[in-house]
């Protein structure tokens, strides 16, 4: 199984008590850490056999075509404290993805962007984010941006990625736990 995205595993720790959705979860890689966090987690996917190799007591599916059912999202609003997506792009969904928020929730969002052409598939650009997309979604639906990247990675292979996390309008801001950079470690080791 594939390792857990870094960028997942940076902003987990900000959902708080309640229900992941882990959307297009192919292998579960997301759903399985977010369980072992504690969370209550639905896996969504199309692929039955992905879904049937996930299910156990820490992990419930739910077999749904996300691109012929957007019409009938099966969710309420803010039914998840928390909502991750990584490698798939729908873009009907997103309004869906940020009403199914809780007010203080959290979603976590990693896919690729115009330019992976370059590092192979996916290439076609009906699957590709355009420059700055995933702020323009989240502003449109009123998510408060938390962190946001648009550039190259070369993990877990070299391809050209957009990473959002956004949270609800009542999360408390007090909670977004900033890593330190290395440029902070070095001025504070500075100033001793």
């Amino acid at each position: 199984m594939a390792d857990v995205s870094d960028w997942v595993r940076r902003f987990a720790p900000l959902v708080g008590q309640g229900d992941v959705l882990d959307l297009a979860c192919g292998g579960g890689r997301h759903a399985r850490h977010f369980a072992a966090l504690g969370h209550a987690v639905l896996a969504l996917d199309r692929d039955a056999a992905a879904l049937a190799a996930l299910a156990d007591d820490k992990v419930t599916t739910l077999h749904f075509d996300l691109e012929d059912g957007v019409s009938q999202w099966p969710f309420a609003p803010g039914r998840f404290a928390g909502v991750v997506v990584t490698n798939y792009l729908h873009r009907p969904l997103f309004g869906h993805l940020a009403r199914s928020l809780a007010p203080d929730g959290v979603l976590i969002y990693e896919t690729f962007a115009i330019g992976n052409e370059a590092f192979g598939k996916p290439s076609n650009p009906h699957f590709l984010l355009g420059e700055g997309e995933l702020l323009a979604l989240a502003a449109l639906h009123g998510l408060r941006v938390l962190a946001f990247e648009d550039g190259v990675t070369d993990a877990p292979k070299a391809a050209m990625v957009q990473r959002l996390c956004a949270v609800g309008p009542d999360f408390a801001r007090s909670k977004a736990q900033l890593e330190p950079h290395e440029g902070a470690a070095k001025r504070d080791s500075s100033q001793e």
